[in-house]
C-alpha cells in the first residue's frame, strides 16, 4: 500500500498529473526544490525533503536527501521485526514509493565546448543513492525512474490499490539499467577513454546467427543516437530479421548517409552491388538496379527518399529481401502487403551519419575506432596528372569514391552517370579487384571513371583499367610507386585525382 511518496525530477515532464493522481489517492508526497514547486503552483500539498528530515539542504543542495529518515524508510523491509522497531525507536516513517530521474549529464558532456566543472556538476549524487535503495527494497517499495511508467502505476493503484509485485521488480531492474549506464557515462567521461564502459539493451533473439549453429541476438546501443538506425526502425512487415539481414540493412543505411541528392542501393553480403543519384528517386532506382541486376537478387534496397506506390511495384515483381525508406505511400504498402515476407522498415529522416565510434570483438579484446565520417569534396583533391577530369568526370569520381568508402577492402568501383557500373569488393590484390569491377561491368566500363579505397602498389592496375577504356581516376596515393602509377597514367592518357585519405573497410 502506497502511503508516503518521495518525487523530485529533473524531467518534470507528466509529474504534475502522476502527482495529483497519488494526492487524490491521499498519498503524502515528500519533494524537493524545484519539484516541490511545481508541484504547489499545481494545487498538490508537498512535504519539504529538509522540514521532514529536520536538516535543511546544504553545500548548494548537494546534500538534502542523504539522510537515514529517507534511506531507512526506503530499505526498512517491512516484514523483518528488526527493521520495524529500528523505524520506530528513530522515528523513520516508511516511504513506499519514489519517483526520481538523474541530472542531465549526458546531455551536458555532449555539449560542445563543456568543461569538466560543468560536467561535475552535472554529477547526481541524492538520486541515484535513493534509487539504488528503493530498487533494492523492490519487494515493499515503487520506484519509477522513466516518466512512461507514471501511467502503468497509477492504472494498478486504480485497479488493485496498490502496485503488483512483478511491475515493482520489473521498475526496479530499469533502475539498475539506468544507474549502471548513468555511472558508466561518469566513468567513460573522467576517463578519457582509458576504460570503455558500454551499455547495450537486448531488443530481441535471433533465429541464429551468421549460420544456424551459432546463436545470436540484436542488441541496442544506449549511447547511440536516436536517428535513422536498425535498432529505431519501424517493422512495417514481413518474417523476422536474421543476423545477416541487419548486417546487410546497416551497411544499406550506411551507403545512402552519404548522398543528399535522390538515392538508391541495392546491398549484397554488405557491399552495394548497384548504387545511384538522380534528380529523383525512380531514375536512382532504374539506375542502381542496373548496376549490377544479377546480384540485386535477393538483395537489400534502401532509399534514402519516401518510396512511392509506383517502385514498390516494380520491387513486388521481382525477389528482395529487405526494403528499407524514410517512408512509404499508403500506396506502396499496399502493394508490399501482396508479398508479406518481404521486409519492409520506416527508418525516418535519413541524415549524414555523425562522429562516434565503431567497435569490433577480437579474440581476447576490443578494436575501438571513429566512424569514417570525413567527407571528401573538389576542393580536397590533388590533380596529380597532366590531364585534368571535366566537370562530368570529377562529379562521378567524387560520387565513386562515396561509394568505394562502403565496399569491403580490396575495394574498386567503376561510375558513370551518377550511377555504378561495376563494383570489385574484397579482393586480395587490387588488380584483381579492377579486374573483378571490370567484369562486372560486362561492357558498360568505357568512358567510365574509377575509384580505389587505397593506393595502387603497381602500375598494372591502371594498364588494366586504361585497356578497358576508363578516363579517370581516383584513389588516395602514398606508395613508393606512386611516380610510376602517375607515369602510367600521363602515357596512358588518363586524369588521376589524389585524395590524400585512405578508405579501407574491412
Amino acid at each position: 500500500m502506497i502511503k508516503r511518496a518521495l518525487i523530485s525530477v529533473s524531467d518534470k515532464n507528466g509529474i504534475v498529473d502522476f502527482s495529483k493522481g497519488l494526492y487524490a489517492k491521499g498519498v503524502e508526497i515528500l519533494s524537493t526544490g524545484g519539484t516541490a514547486k511545481l508541484l504547489r503552483e499545481n494545487g498538490v500539498d508537498v512535504v519539504e525533503v529538509g522540514d521532514y528530515t529536520g536538516h535543511p539542504e546544504m553545500m548548494d543542495g548537494r546534500v538534502k536527501t542523504l539522510h537515514p529518515k529517507i534511506h531507512g524508510g526506503l530499505l526498512a523491509v517491512r516484514d523483518n521485526p528488526e527493521h520495524m522497531k529500528a523505524a520506530e525507536d528513530h522515528e523513520i516513517g516508511l516511504i513506499d514509493l519514489v519517483v526520481v530521474n538523474l541530472y542531465p549529464f549526458q546531455e551536458t558532456i555532449q555539449r560542445e565546448g563543456v568543461t569538466t566543472e560543468e560536467a561535475i556538476e552535472q554529477i547526481d549524487i541524492g538520486g541515484p543513492s535513493m534509487l539504488r535503495s528503493a530498487a533494492k527494497n523492490f519487494r515493499s517499495v515503487t520506484v519509477i525512474t522513466d516518466p512512461e511508467d507514471y501511467e502503468l502505476v497509477l492504472n494498478e493503484l486504480n485497479e488493485k490499490g496498490d502496485t503488483t509485485e512483478d511491475t515493482r521488480r520489473r521498475l526496479a531492474e530499469k533502475v539498475f539499467e539506468k544507474t549502471a549506464h548513468y555511472d558508466s557515462m561518469i566513468a567513460n567521461f573522467l576517463t578519457g577513454g582509458k576504460t570503455k564502459h558500454l551499455i547495450i539493451e537486448k531488443m530481441s533473439d535471433l533465429r541464429y546467427g551468421e549460420n544456424p549453429h551459432q546463436k545470436a541476438a540484436f542488441y541496442k546501443d544506449r549511447d547511440s543516437h536516436n536517428g535513422a538506425s536498425l535498432p529505431n526502425a519501424k517493422v512495417i512487415q514481413g518474417k523476422a530479421l536474421s543476423y545477416n539481414n541487419i548486417m546487410d540493412a546497416d551497411a544499406a543505411l550506411s551507403v545512402v548517409r552519404e548522398f543528399s541528392d535522390p538515392c538508391v542501393a541495392f546491398i549484397k553480403h554488405a557491399n552495394p552491388c548497384g548504387i545511384a543519384v538522380a534528380d529523383n528517386i525512380n531514375d536512382a532506382f532504374i539506375n542502381a538496379y542496373e548496376g549490377d541486376p544479377k546480384s540485386a537478387f535477393g538483395g537489400i534496397i534502401v532509399f534514402n527518399r519516401k518510396c512511392t506506390k509506383d517502385l514498390a511495384e516494380s520491387i513486388t515483381s521481382k525477389f528482395f529481401e529487405i526494403v528499407l525508406a524514410p517512408d512509404f505511400e499508403d500506396g506502396a504498402l499496399e502493394a508490399f502487403a501482396a508479398k508479406p515476407n518481404l521486409r519492409v522498415l520506416k527508418l525516418g529522416e535519413i541524415k549524414p551519419e555523425e562522429a562516434g565510434e565503431t567497435y569490433r570483438k577480437v579474440s581476447g579484446g576490443l578494436l575501438v575506432q571513429d566512424l569514417d565520417v570525413k567527407r571528401i569534396e573538389e576542393g580536397d583533391l590533388k590533380i596529380a596528372t597532366k590531364k585534368t577530369p571535366s566537370a562530368e568526370q570529377m562529379r562521378d569520381l567524387l560520387f565513386g569514391w562515396h561509394v568505394v568508402k562502403h565496399v569491403k577492402s580490396n575495394a574498386i568501383v567503376l561510375a558513370k552517370g551518377g550511377m555504378t557500373v561495376g563494383v570489385g569488393a574484397g579482393q586480395m590484390s587490387r588488380v584483381d579487384a579492377v579486374e573483378l569491377s571490370l567484369k562486372k561491368a560486362n561492357g558498360r566500363e568505357k568512358e567510365s571513371v574509377l575509384a580505389s579505397d587505397a593506393f595502387f602498389p603497381f602500375p598494372d592496375s591502371i594498364e588494366a583499367a586504361a585497356a578497358a577504356g576508363i578516363t579517370a581516376i581516383i584513389q588516395p596515393g602514398g606508395s613508393i610507386k606512386d611516380d610510376d602509377v602517375i607515369a602510367k597514367a600521363d602515357e596512358l592518357g588518363i586524369a588521376m585525382v589524389l585524395t590524400g585519405s585512405r578508405a579501407f573497410l574491412h
